[in-house]
């Protein structure tokens, strides 16, 4: 692997790396949301924020495999 070639994939692995932070972030204040809110929250807002949460994690994840994939090649 060239130079080219490993300096797109630390590019790579970086954006991953800031985008899985963000999603990982976006998960815990839904999540922070709901214990500030209590019973504030109609069921239908406590379930759309529960959704959103567990989107924000399916999309980290996918971050985090996309590293370790290119890791591995």
């Amino acid at each position: 692997m060239g130079l080219k070639d490993e300096l797109k994939k630390t590019i790579d692995n970086v954006s991953d790396a800031v985008s899985e932070a963000g999603h990982r972030g976006n998960a815990a204040s839904e999540r922070a949301e709901r214990d500030i809110a209590g019973d504030t929250m109609t069921p239908g807002e406590r379930v759309g924020s529960v959704l959103n949460e567990g989107k924000e994690n399916v999309l980290a994840e996918a971050d985090r495999a996309k590293r370790g994939v290119r890791e591995n090649l």
